[in-house]
């Protein structure tokens, strides 16, 4: 006797991101797994699950609530509403779906469906061609699926038949659009991520990750020259310089100056141009390969230094060492007509990123103003 279609949509909803907040979140591939997880008890029949436990591959377990529960045909749908804490997660509040149902061919077999990114080009964890979903959930999301699946009283019929797991985000493809994704050949939707489970409010470490990992697709499409940026703007005024490298090639390495410098050598790229404005050019020049805002100012003494090295008046090097930002000591320079303090500022940092790689790295340093306009230049 066949089982009516039954469906629970319970209204989840996440609370709204602080930006001064710590809250920590679980990752896609955590409510991938919890998803998977209640679609399996829901098939086998064993209830309607409010919550279910999923273990992380940190020594943690994690209660993740169950949104949406539906039973039809032989499949059961279920969702988990992805919390991010206070993290600027692009896929807070999204709701990421788990589809199961029994096929001929033992085993489990995960896929990816609406919304999920699919790869397209080498370089990342994944094949050309598969869904985005990383080694880590989509081990999760198989562990989760087994704990249901392998405790099967009796050992009934479905003994030599498999389970089709098919994870969706319906709103992925609109996500995607707001991360590396396209930039890294993943087409059609978010990626499935996650190597701890936990998402730490404001954390760095999925930054540097993704950018490490925009080096990586670059490599291993050899491409030969990669242009670091340390922010959108930026990578913008990189893209008018250099019309003729392809997208991958612009990486926006943010803070991470020295890691980005660091993989590119590992990965055997020969040529890096580092995209910078003042400020940022500023910490590089002084040996501050990452360079946060928070607790790592700009150090306007050194500029001063730099400056009367330069035979600036002692009138701009004192003016230059009081000065509030970077911005305010491009404003004092440009008043002064000392436009070689820039391509000094370049040649310094040019010499600072050189160091970190120990001259693996043929570098070039371009000095950008806020409309653009190249400032200065160097190569090393």
């Amino acid at each position: 006797m066949s089982r009516p279609a039954h469906q629970i949509i319970r209204g989840h909803v996440v609370p709204p991101r602080n930006p001064q907040g710590r809250r920590e979140g679980f990752t896609t591939g955590v409510a991938a797994a919890a998803a998977a997880k209640a679609a399996c008890t829901v098939l086998l029949d064993r209830g309607w699950p409010k919550t279910v436990s999923i273990p992380l591959p940190i020594a943690r377990t994690l209660e993740i609530r169950i949104n949406t529960l539906e039973y039809e045909n032989d499949t059961a749908r279920c969702g988990v509403v992805k919390d991010a804490g206070d993290d600027p997660d692009v896929t807070h509040g999204a709701e990421i779906f788990a589809e199961v149902r029994r096929v001929p061919e033992p085993g489990i077999h995960i896929k990816g469906g609406v919304g999920v990114g699919v790869v397209t080009r080498p370089g990342l964890e994944l094949p050309v061609g598969s869904p985005a979903i990383n080694p880590v959930p989509l081990r999760m999301i198989r562990d989760a699926v087994d704990e249901i699946t392998a405790s099967r009283e009796g050992k009934p019929p479905e003994e030599t038949t498999g389970f089709e797991v098919v994870i969706s985000v319906p709103k992925g493809e609109d996500l995607a659009r707001r991360t590396f994704n396209p930039r890294l050949g993943i087409v059609g939707g978010i990626s499935i991520l996650g190597t701890t489970g936990i998402v730490r409010a404001m954390s760095t470490a999925a930054w540097r990750a993704s950018v490490v990992q925009a080096i990586d697709v670059a490599a291993a499409n050899s491409v030969q020259q990669i242009v670091l940026s340390t922010g959108g703007r930026t990578e913008k005024f990189a893209q008018q310089l250099y019309p003729e490298l392809p997208e991958m090639a612009f990486v926006e390495m943010g803070i991470f100056t020295g890691a980005s410098l660091q993989r590119a050598v590992e990965r055997g790229v020969p040529c890096v141009s580092l995209c910078c404005m003042i400020g940022k050019l500023s910490k590089i020049a002084a040996g501050k390969m990452q360079t946060h805002v928070a607790g790592n100012q700009v150090d306007c003494a050194f500029l001063a230094q730099v400056a009367r090295e330069l035979g600036a008046t002692e009138e701009l090097a004192t003016a230059i060492a009081s000065a509030n930002t970077a911005r305010h000591v491009q404003e004092l320079i440009e008043s002064a007509g000392f436009a070689r303090f820039y391509e000094r500022l370049c040649e310094l940092a040019a010499e600072q990123c050189a160091a970190v790689v120990q001259d693996r790295l043929q570098l070039k340093v371009v000095l950008f103003d806020f409309e653009g306009r190249i400032l200065g230049q160097a190569v090393r």
